[in-house]
């Protein structure tokens, strides 16, 4: 099969929007407050075991505009671009994306973050998301290397990686600082020149 087809739209910051499948993705605004904290909420039980520890203010609207206003500074300056990622059938908020600590110059890289609703997870919504943003960091934003960690027990996100195309590249001790216990993750990444063979072959089986 073909890889899926996906549109870039830029007159404005507010108009951005990358196509998937089953899913677009965007920038967050300040108007998506109610349905992100009312999923992000929702889902707590799920996340926390995987992401650094909730301030106890996290998913109030104070905290949540300064959110925003964060990844609105990091994508100006360039050094990182949080995405939101909706459900195209009913355009409900499932989930988000982070491309982070983006270096330029000899490095050319950046570090993928992910993180999907309860409801929606296991049923391929984020496989999706990233065979439209993976293209975008490749083509659009001409990085070489995309890099990715997840904690060993992490079999899902493991799954999700190596479906995507990333390869598995090392063990990192006491990596990142989750749910208040620092944790090992296992190294993953995805390069432009494999992207492209993966690419090139996906386009060729379609005939």
């Amino acid at each position: 099969m073909a890889p899926p087809v996906f549109r870039f739209r830029s007159r404005t910051q507010e108009e951005f929007r990358l196509e998937g499948e089953r899913v677009y993705l965007r920038h967050p605004v300040i108007g998506d407050y109610a349905e992100w904290s009312k999923l992000r909420a929702a889902s707590r039980a799920f996340l926390e075991p995987w992401e650094p520890r909730w301030p106890e203010d996290d998913l109030t609207r104070t905290a949540y505009r300064y959110r925003v206003r964060r990844y609105d500074a990091d994508r100006e300056a360039g050094l990182a671009l949080a995405l939101f990622v909706f459900q195209k059938s009913s355009g409900r908020l499932v989930g988000g994306v982070t491309l982070g600590a983006i270096r330029r110059g000899a490095a050319e890289c950046c570090s993928l973050g992910y993180w999907m609703g309860e409801p929606h997870a296991g049923k391929g919504v984020m496989t999706d998301a990233l065979k439209c943003l993976i293209p975008h960091v490749f083509e659009r934003m001409r990085l070489h290397r995309i890099e990715a960690a997840c904690i060993p027990d992490n079999q899902r996100s493991q799954r999700l990686l190596e479906k995507a195309g990333f390869r598995r590249e090392g063990y990192l001790n006491g990596y990142l600082k989750i749910n208040g216990a620092w944790r090992d993750h296992l190294l993953y990444a995805l390069i432009a020149e494999d992207w492209q063979s993966m690419h090139a072959k996906g386009s060729g089986s379609g005939g």
